[in-house]
């Protein structure tokens, strides 16, 4: 157990922090290692063709570049747009070589495509002080990924999560009896007011009924 954990922990790996269809999504591409002991200097990530674009986030420790293409044909968005270029690759350079001994995080902000169970493959390819290591396998039907020496970060994209009715119903509920307690401290207020006039009319009836008597 031990030694698959430390295998799949030595692989250029992508997490996610959804993946929900049709998201946005932060992409945390891990790089855990060098090449056989050399220190890392680029890394250029490859987007899937389900990918339009991408926006990478600031690391000190590395400049950063997005690589557009010309598309064949012009494309067609969902929300009627049309695209003529894509972002292609995002390439990140080390200001200096990363220690093979250190590992960093490179991360890419993305929306997702709305079709749950796509599985998005990103070929990565590390480039070291001395050699390389291409991240760019895929698993075919029937095969084990895990078997792969050099897999392509990936993810799978789930179906999109579904509206709170629960927060719904607590809302309306909360505005209920928000509304409830208004109309109830109104008619406490009327109440309190018809008390205190029916307590002022019997003391001027009071102080009237003395004034004829003493008459």
């Amino acid at each position: 157990m031990l030694a698959g954990v430390t295998a799949a922990s030595a692989h250029v790996g992508v997490t996610p922090d959804k993946t929900d269809a049709n998201s946005y999504a932060l992409l945390t591409f891990g790089i855990p290692h060098g090449c056989d002991g050399s220190g890392t200097t680029k890394v250029t990530i490859t987007l899937p063709e389900e990918l339009n674009d991408a926006q990478p986030t600031v690391n000190p420790n590395w400049t950063v570049e997005k690589v557009v293409e010309q598309l064949p044909e012009p494309k067609k968005l969902a929300d009627g747009a049309t695209i003529t270029k894509r972002t292609s690759r995002i390439v990140y350079t080390a200001k200096a070589p990363l220690d093979p001994e250190l590992r960093d995080a490179l991360v890419l902000s993305v929306k997702l495509p709305d079709a749950a169970g796509t599985i998005l493959h990103f070929p990565t390819l590390q480039n070291c002080v001395q050699g390389q290591t291409d991240w760019s396998e895929v698993a075919k039907d029937g095969q084990d990924p895990h078997s792969l020496e050099a897999p392509a970060p990936s993810l799978t994209v789930t179906a999109a999560a579904a509206a709170d009715s629960h927060s719904s119903h607590d809302s309306a509920t909360a505005g209920t009896s928000l509304n409830t307690s208004a109309a109830d401290d109104g008619s406490r207020a009327r109440s309190w007011a018809g008390l205190v006039a029916g307590f002022s009319g019997l003391a001027l009836g009071g102080v009237a009924l003395l004034r004829s008597r003493k008459k």
